[in-house]
């Protein structure tokens, strides 16, 4: 009901944030915190895919890879799905404000972001869907950086925005590869409403856009050269799958930009934990 294998690489971004944050600016995190902030994000992540399977049950219906779903195979009714993602939203709520009131605004924001902007609003009727739907996959990480420090935002803000530039290539490869699948639905996802040739440009564009910022954090200083060694291998292996997306536009090319671009993401925070630990000077 709450598809965790969709959410569990957002909880990890919000762990590595906090880490992040943690070594970079020597400021221990107490066990209380870790429970409510893990704790909170991984109740907000499930709630919302609790409401938007409430949301988009008649849809999901259709869909070969979404039929068997609890709510559309009929193991659990729409009212039952509904009161149990709001009762994960309430809990989400209450666990981030006792972390702080930026992880509380951050979670209402992601939770409206996610349920009501893009899944009430503009699944049905927008391409645009991912994009404006994309500010919730970055508020986890930032929920994780905030709930130590909102000393130099900035390093917060560049792990959120990696995760906002990640989510149109993960989530426009995989929609590539089941087209026929959101055709049927009705839903105006990047490759039902323009031509093959036109959605591996723009996926190849948004790979090309998330891997340049994804050396942000070296050029600016704030990382060092595990980070950059990290996003210079994995970018490469990104990009070089994009081209051959863009040249050959299987079905076989975008599984494997969907499949690449999760592990990509995990380096990603890996390193900058592992990079702030080492030799990152706190402050």
């Amino acid at each position: 009901m709450t598809k965790p294998k969709i959410w569990y690489l957002l909880v990890f971004t919000t762990f590595g944030a906090a880490l992040t944050a943690s070594f970079y600016f020597d400021l221990p995190i107490e066990p209380m915190t870790w429970v409510l902030l893990i704790g909170g994000v991984t109740a907000g992540s499930a709630a919302a895919e609790t409401l938007t399977g409430y949301i988009d049950r008649d849809i999901d219906a259709m869909m070969d890879r979404t039929k068997d779903r609890p709510i559309p195979s009929g193991r659990i009714s729409p009212k039952n799905a509904l009161a149990f993602g709001l009762i994960l939203t309430a809990i989400s709520l209450v666990m981030s404000w006792f972390v702080n009131i930026w992880a509380f605004s951050l979670m209402a924001f992601g939770l409206f972001d996610n349920v009501i902007v893009y899944s009430k609003w503009l699944k049905r009727r927008s391409q645009s869907n991912i994009i404006l739907g994309g500010f919730s996959g970055g508020a986890p990480a930032l929920i994780g950086y905030v709930a130590v420090t909102t000393q130099n935002i900035e390093i917060g803000l560049v792990m959120a925005g990696l995760v906002f530039l990640w989510i149109p290539t993960h989530i426009w490869s995989l929609a590539l590869h089941i087209k026929k699948d959101y055709t049927k639905a009705g839903v105006p996802m990047l490759p039902v409403v323009s031509s093959e040739k036109s959605s591996v440009r723009v996926i190849a564009g948004t790979t090309v856009m998330m891997v340049v910022f994804s050396l942000v954090p070296f050029l600016f200083g704030e990382f060092g050269i595990i980070y950059l060694a990290t996003a210079g291998v994995f970018g490469a292996v990104m990009l070089a799958l994009s081209m051959w997306l863009l040249v050959k536009p299987t079905e076989k090319a975008s599984w494997t930009v969907f499949k690449f671009s999760s592990p990509y993401l995990t380096a990603l925070f890996i390193a900058f934990m592992v990079d702030a630990y080492y030799f990152t000077p706190p402050g």
